[in-house]
């Protein structure tokens, strides 16, 4: 039987739904398959509602909290969560509307339902066969818990369920420290939640730059969040009108428990076996840099695959796929140029190595850096915490790594990401002349500092 389309895509997400786009641009005629709603995960449960709750909270806690400081006198701030709630699901509606917008604008057909993979040239809806010549598989994956306990939806919770939560809990115990965790402890300790932070390593946000860790902690344990690394949780059951939660170092409760321990690929159950896809054994889809599978004339890309488990990272790693498939290949997907961010208080941003990531690898490397202390617009902003800090390479110049904790964070790493996407080195960076007065500054000065030649410190 002949294909009925180029490129069949199974998953909407913020991998499938640009990937069917791209392949769309490039003339391929494109179906997507998805089970729930296009935007998946990021646009639902994730990114967008996320941040949406983030900027309810940062503004009640900058008026409540800090407006004296800026000589705003307020006789009474409160806060209406049921009302943050619904401008949340007011954000995420208006971006949905666009992406099915989007799908009807680039003529890509959207059928609903579970798919299967049936075999290399069919995805299975029910009793419906959409053929193509090409498969790409966006899955994606889904939150994990901790041997033992299990999430109830109340008391025992993943992010899932926060995220789309009308209430706020008294006290909240989180287990996990990394992106999720962080931010949904920014959240409510904004919102004047007493905040319980366990970390089974020994820093908070592990993934990140030690010395981004370090800040973290400083700057939670101001705001007043019970940070503790080092802890192993050995399990936790209701108890009490809320959750008991035994550690190595004794029993916290908290009238709601966190697990944010990281997400699991949905990649079981799916038809992968029957076409010869090859996994890890951790569930990730094995893919080369240009998202093809071990199964010819099938791609994977997304959350499913593994690496960094980002909506931007999934999003160029479908339109990474669609460009090889229509045999228009731009560059292959570098996992070292996926930017990292985090919208906790203060934000973290980060690309590329590590200090110690660069100096375990061999290399020699020269270290820029600039705290936001010294910079005119962070103290007009009133956020002086943190700081810039550019990784080099010491014979080349080159940036290898960029890390950013501190206000806009997430806006501010776009630059160096882009400097070490056109293989740029530090000077280049530092002679870019910077807006004054504002936070990009920092940047520029963290560059300078590279060769120790910043200005204002």
């Amino acid at each position: 039987m002949a294909a009925d389309f180029d490129v069949a895509i199974l998953g909407g997400g913020m991998g499938g739904y640009p990937a069917a786009i791209r392949a769309s641009q490039l003339g391929l005629k494109v179906a997507l398959v998805e089970s729930d709603k296009l935007g998946g995960t990021c646009l639902h449960v994730g990114c967008i509602p996320t941040k949406a709750l983030l900027e309810s909270s940062e503004l009640y806690h900058r008026v409540a909290v800090r407006g004296q400081e800026f000589g705003i006198a307020a006789e009474s701030v409160a806060f209406d969560y049921p009302r943050i709630a619904a401008r949340r699901d007011a954000v995420v509606n208006q971006l949905f509307k666009g992406v099915q917008y989007l799908m009807k604008k680039n003529k890509v057909e959207v059928i609903a339902g579970n798919g299967r993979v049936r075999d290399r040239g069919t995805i299975e809806v029910g009793a419906q066969q959409i053929k193509a010549k090409n498969l790409i598989v966006a899955t994606g994956s889904t939150v994990k818990s901790l041997p033992g306990i299990e999430f109830d939806g109340q008391y025992i919770v993943s992010s899932d369920h926060l995220t789309l939560s009308d209430k706020v809990p008294e006290s909240i115990c989180i287990i996990g420290a990394g992106a999720v965790g962080v931010e949904f402890a920014t959240l409510f300790n904004q919102l004047g939640v007493k905040v319980t932070l366990l970390e089974a390593l020994d820093r908070l946000v592990p993934l990140e730059d030690e010395d981004v860790s370090k800040e973290m902690l400083t700057a939670f344990k101001k705001a007043g969040i019970d940070c503790r690394v080092g802890v192993k949780v050995k399990g936790a059951k209701k108890a009490r009108d809320g959750v008991s939660v035994d550690t190595e170092q004794g029993e916290v409760w908290a009238r709601q428990l966190l697990v944010a321990v990281g997400r699991a690929p949905r990649s079981k159950e799916i038809g992968l076996e029957q076409v010869g896809v090859t996994t890890h054994p951790n569930g990730f889809i094995k893919v080369d840099e240009w998202m093809r599978t071990t199964a010819e004339g099938v791609h994977a890309i997304g959350d499913v695959i593994g690496g960094y488990l980002l909506a931007h990272a999934a999003s160029h790693e479908g339109m990474t796929a669609a460009e090889d498939i229509a045999g228009q290949r731009v560059a292959p997907m570098d996992q070292t140029l996926v930017t990292r961010c985090t919208y906790s208080h203060p934000q973290i941003a980060s690309v590329g190595l590590t200090e110690k990531q660069a100096r375990d690898a061999g290399r020699e490397v020269k270290v820029g850096k600039f705290p936001f202390t010294a910079l005119g617009r962070a103290i007009i902003h009133g956020e002086t915490a943190g700081f810039v800090k550019l990784v080099a390479d010491a014979k080349s110049g080159s940036l290898i790594g960029a890390h950013v904790v501190g206000p806009s964070a997430t806006e501010l790493i776009a630059e160096p990401a882009l400097t070490q996407l056109f293989q740029g080195d530090a000077w280049e960076l530092g002679r870019n002349i910077h807006p004054h007065p504002t936070l990009s500054e920092a940047v520029m000065e963290a560059a300078l500092a590279v060769d120790g030649h910043a200005i204002h410190i």
